[in-house]
């Protein structure tokens, strides 16, 4: 594969993925955030009104099992950290891009390709890793063995 191809193939579809996936992990951690915190909200309004709004117990009761739910995912899902990760390695690869396009330190004397190959490939390979150790079964094995 030679530099062009590198750069498109590589570089350039990594860098469109990561920025993909942090926008979509971002938009689903906004709107998960928001609901739990309208629907907290409501029930200590909504508990007010309970002697007077016959039922309005059952829709306190929903909101505090949808907080719950949504707490809970939030929790399981990560997408805030996903947001992060994926906003970080993405900008990370866009500043080594510049840098070797512009051959600035530390493309600037040498073979500078390859040494963008393994940069490039050890900032890709670093969040790969990272998802991997979040997997509980992946973490125990690698301390097994």
């Amino acid at each position: 594969m030679n530099q062009e191809e590198y750069l498109k193939q590589r570089v350039d579809d990594q860098i469109a993925w990561y920025s993909g996936k942090s926008q979509k992990s971002q938009k689903s951690f906004k709107a998960l955030r928001l609901f739990e915190i309208t629907a907290a909200a409501l029930i200590p309004l909504l508990s007010g009104y309970v002697s007077q709004c016959e039922g309005l117990e059952y829709a306190v009761g929903f909101l505090g099992f949808c907080v719950a739910v949504v707490a809970g995912a939030l929790g399981l899902l990560q997408y805030q950290e996903q947001w992060v990760e994926y906003r970080m390695t993405c900008e990370a690869l866009k500043h080594e891009k510049y840098l070797f396009l512009t051959g600035a330190e530390p493309y600037n004397a040498g073979e500078p390709f390859p040494l963008f190959v393994t940069n490039a490939e050890n900032l890709m390979s670093k969040e790969h890793q990272g998802w991997l150790q979040s997997i509980p079964g992946v973490k125990k094995e690698k301390n097994d063995s």
